[in-house]
């Protein structure tokens, strides 16, 4: 742990998949956790999410004053949508020595006005993005840091445990690097959907993999990458949908036309849509072609995944 940086108390804003991780890995290194999340709120979700929070090691908190109350480090890990709201609202309840991590992803422009909010506190704000899936590396994701102390941030988390680094000391940097690389990765989740779907319903898949095999033969897609990037916009397509529409706005914010983030979000919500008009839920273990099959309109019948 840092000496100039000492963290002793971290508040989790958001404790979803990514906040509960990051909570409980945190929470076994001796670390106060506290966490508030907007389900706590509603009676139909408040149960799960207290047995999530004690399961993390975690102390609930009933509003965003009583988490950061004494924390050293905030860390902002809610939807995009709501990650503004967010930091306005945590603003008002912050302190000077107190710095505040937004991990959301959102456009550089959102995170600017979010630092503006926070800093008008006092406190201190650093940008995160947050470059991997969580699950699988939880603490060790790769994370890059923007703002005037991300460097020492980084050497306090890397002290954690936590694979930080320093990007920039501009805010904006490290998430139009999370946003870029988004352009391609989300755009090949929603590629593949659409090209493997399109290649069920003429019997084509095996021919379709077996030539992108070929013509990427180090990609896995006659292996386990197909499922994988379907199972992505499966379980998470809402949430991936809402970042590409940042996305889409940080070309914007450039001058240039989002044509392509614009395409993947609205086939990442067609296929969340569909599945829920059909009474699909994501499941595990998970098979790209049974989720086509299921999808697929039946004879006589119209509708299917548009």
């Amino acid at each position: 742990m840092s000496a100039s940086l000492p963290i002793r108390k971290v508040a989790l804003i958001g404790f979803g998949e990514a906040g509960s991780i990051f909570g409980a890995d945190l929470a076994k290194q001796g670390l106060d956790v506290a966490a508030y999340d907007i389900l706590l709120d509603s009676p139909g979700t408040r149960a799960a999410m207290l047995a999530r929070a004690e399961a993390a090691g975690a102390t609930p908190c009933g509003t965003h004053a009583d988490a950061v109350r004494g924390a050293d480090l905030i860390i902002s890990a809610v939807t995009a949508s709501a990650a503004a709201e967010v930091a306005r609202e945590a603003a008002r309840h912050l302190q000077p020595a107190q710095i505040f991590l937004d991990i959301n992803s959102v456009s550089p422009e959102t995170k600017r006005g979010n630092a503006r909010a926070v800093e008008a506190s006092g406190a201190c704000y650093v940008e995160a993005a947050v470059m991997a899936p969580v699950p699988p590396q939880r603490l060790g994701v790769p994370i890059l840091l923007g703002g005037r102390r991300a460097a020492e941030l980084a050497e306090a988390l890397k002290a954690l445990g936590m694979n930080a680094t320093a990007a920039a000391e501009e805010i904006g940097t490290a998430s139009a690097i999370k946003m870029c690389r988004s352009i391609m990765i989300k755009g090949l989740e929603a590629l593949t959907v659409e090209c493997l779907f399109a290649a069920r319903r003429f019997g084509a898949e095996d021919a379709v993999l077996a030539s992108l095999d070929k013509t990427f033969p180090s990609m896995g897609w006659t292996g386990k990458l197909p499922d994988y990037l379907v199972s992505r916009v499966a379980e998470h397509g809402k949430r991936r949908a809402a970042e590409m529409r940042e996305v889409a706005q940080t070309e914007r914010d450039a001058g240039l036309e989002p044509t392509m983030a614009v395409a993947t979000s609205t086939r990442h919500d067609a296929l969340v849509d569909a599945m829920a008009a059909a009474g699909i839920a994501y499941r595990e273990p998970f098979s790209w072609r049974e989720l086509a099959d299921a999808l697929a309109p039946r004879p006589g019948a119209e509708g299917g995944e548009r």
